[in-house]
């Protein structure tokens, strides 16, 4: 997907997370559905428009790689390339190599555009622990339980864009 053609609305900015930012972000997150845990503000990046926070996603640490997750764009802003340059942005921030879970093929084609793929649970890595960061793997594994005993429509992604540094 070409990226270069997308840019802000006007009156929006794309910036690093606050403190104060923690509740509107954990809002978005609830408003979607997606996982409540681990929504470590200083780990995110926002779209704000005229002081309201309109979009959100996050690259989480983990013991040699990074997830982008949480990405959320409030409903009355979709449609508009923001979750695209959101996650082009996280792509570009990235500094390990960078993994998602998403739910249904619809999210696994947004994410496809972005040169994710969809890997096994088995093809994760098992990087060995850091202290006090926990493997990707761990995290991934609730989802795979859900996966395989709920069928939960689950797919786990690994970008294989340019190298990250």
């Amino acid at each position: 997907m070409n990226q270069s053609n997308l840019s802000l609305p006007s009156g929006c900015i794309l910036r690093k997370a606050t403190s104060a930012d923690q509740w509107s972000i954990r809002l978005l997150v609830f408003s979607a559905k997606l996982d409540p845990t681990q929504l470590n503000w200083q780990q995110f990046w926002v779209i704000e428009c005229d002081e309201n926070l309109i979009a959100c996603g996050q690259l989480r640490n983990f013991s040699g790689a990074q997830e982008l997750g949480s990405l959320v764009v409030a409903s009355a802003w979709r449609g508009r390339s923001l979750g695209s340059l959101l996650t082009q942005h996280l792509i570009n921030t990235a500094t390990q190599p960078l993994y998602l879970e998403c739910l249904g093929q619809r999210l696994v084609q947004f994410y496809s555009c972005f040169d994710f793929v969809p890997i096994s649970f088995e093809d994760l890595p098992q990087f060995p622990k850091t202290i006090g960061l926990s493997t990707l793997k761990d995290k991934f594994r609730f989802s795979q339980l859900a996966k395989r005993l709920l069928k939960v429509p689950v797919v786990f992604m690994e970008y294989r864009g340019r190298t990250n540094s």
